[in-house]
């Protein structure tokens, strides 16, 4: 059975979501990297460095697994952000003595986030409005000190690819406290509404991008148009396989 594939230092988990009670208790930073991420862990060293030391990294891209297949003859499993949000929500409702905290890139975010957290019953919800960071040099300590304050059993980081498994790396480093840190980004404004309306179906078969695509197509045009280098990515590096 695959257990770990190996590009370049990064450490994918080949997780079932059956293994969900597993390794929701494991203290660090979980990363779901994109595709258009992924074909940037050649250039942009700060966002590698950070795939690189994250306790865990999902297989999040459709098109990842894909060329997985295609090139390589390696079968991952597909665990999106939007699958372990929906894993994890349901968790909540059970546990909702659980504290969460969430880093928001902006007010409307954060009141959607802040209400949906809340009609799952979690008692305890922070919120927390993010500057625009420089992810080549993110100093925070406003956060930090609302962390340490705070102690949340969980931080569901909400901010975009490339800043966010920055700053979930800078936070581990820094906090006197232990967390679970969720790099999933976006991913909770499947459930919100404030973004494209996908469902476990469209996740299902690998049509998250293309639903995100016809109802933003300025937005992400350009970011899938530039997901496509990962096809040299995997092409060109050597890619290990360890099975149990």
């Amino acid at each position: 059975m695959l257990k770990k594939v190996i590009l370049k230092d990064i450490v994918f988990n080949n997780l079932k979501h059956t293994e969900f009670r597993n390794f929701i208790k494991t203290k660090g930073y979980f990363v779901f990297p994109s595709a258009p991420g992924l074909s940037s862990i050649e250039i942009d060293k700060e966002y590698y460095i950070a795939l690189v030391k994250s306790d865990l990294v999902f297989f999040d891209s459709g098109f990842f697994v894909l060329l997985l297949r295609i090139f390589k003859n390696i079968r991952a499993i597909k665990f999106s952000g939007f699958k372990f949000l929906e894993i994890f929500f349901k968790y909540l409702k059970k546990n909702n003595h659980l504290k969460i905290l969430c880093i928001d890139p902006n007010e409307k975010f954060s009141i959607s986030n802040a209400k949906y957290l809340k009609n799952l019953k979690v008692k305890k919800v922070y919120n927390y409005i993010a500057p625009i960071y420089n992810p080549k040099k993110i100093n925070d300590r406003k956060l930090l000190k609302l962390i340490n304050e705070k102690k949340p059993d969980f931080i569901l980081n909400n901010l975009g690819g490339g800043t966010q498994e920055i700053l979930a790396l800078y936070l581990k480093k820094k906090l006197k406290v232990k967390s679970t840190i969720l790099c999933t980004g976006g991913a909770i404004s499947f459930f919100t509404g404030d973004q494209a309306p996908i469902n476990h179906m469209i996740d299902k078969f690998y049509l998250g991008w293309f639903v995100r695509l016809i109802y933003n197509p300025f937005t992400f045009f350009k970011r899938y148009l530039l997901a496509l280098k990962l096809i040299k990515v995997v092409f060109n590096n050597k890619i290990k396989p360890i099975h149990e």
